[in-house]
């Protein structure tokens, strides 16, 4: 059975660090990409960044492009995202996805056939 599990959000102030976590356990031999999603109240999920299972290519909103990281490392089948210079903006639920099938890139969460439940990150000014 297939499940991801996030970790490592927190409050932090503006212009501090994050890294979240994303353990998936089960059969995962066969995904193709994970992704990292957020989600504010009031707003629609959106796309944040993702990485291919077993290449080394990566794609990010613009918004967090040069301050966001996202890593995979597979003999652990965990997934990464280091956030640097963190902004208000940026406070949201954030959801760990995996396994849209072979497309890419996968930015749409329609795609996505496995979940996280989420794990809160806020920043403050």
């Amino acid at each position: 059975q297939v499940q991801l599990v996030e970790s490592g959000g927190g409050s932090v102030q503006a212009g501090g660090s994050l890294r979240l976590s994303c353990a998936a356990s089960g059969p995962t031999f066969s995904w193709y990409s994970m992704a990292w999603f957020r989600q504010a109240p009031g707003k629609e999920r959106e796309f944040v960044a993702a990485i291919k299972v077993s290449a080394d290519s990566s794609m990010y909103v613009d918004s967090v492009k040069g301050r966001f990281t996202i890593s995979r490392d597979n003999d652990k089948d965990t997934m990464y995202l280091q956030m640097n210079t963190l902004k208000p903006e940026d406070t949201a639920i954030y959801y760990c996805a995996a396994d849209p099938g072979p497309v890419w890139p996968p930015s749409r969460a329609a795609e996505y056939d496995y979940w996280g439940q989420g794990t809160q990150v806020t920043v403050s000014s």
